[in-house]
């Protein structure tokens, strides 16, 4: 999955995605533990996919707050009567 994929994704399917991934790297660490795993390098691409998606998070989250400090910062203060 590439990063240009997850920033067309809505926030609830990215969300979707995390938790569907999170759940697969669980089971595939059980399946490694008992042996049963076949493809080993599944489990290094899910967690660098979750690894993705939690750094287009954040980094929205990051533009938003800077977004906020821009528009906090065109309004104009008035100055304190004496």
């Amino acid at each position: 999955m590439k990063a240009s994929e997850i920033r067309k994704m809505a926030p609830e399917e990215r969300l979707l995605k995390l938790n569907e991934l999170r759940l697969e790297l669980v089971k595939l660490r059980l399946q490694s533990k008992v042996g049963t795993l076949t493809n080993t390098a599944r489990i290094r691409n899910v967690r660098r996919d979750i690894a993705r998606i939690l750094t287009v998070m954040r980094e929205e989250s990051a533009k938003g707050r800077q977004q906020a400090e821009e528009v906090k910062e065109e309004v104009p203060v008035e100055e304190e009567k004496q």
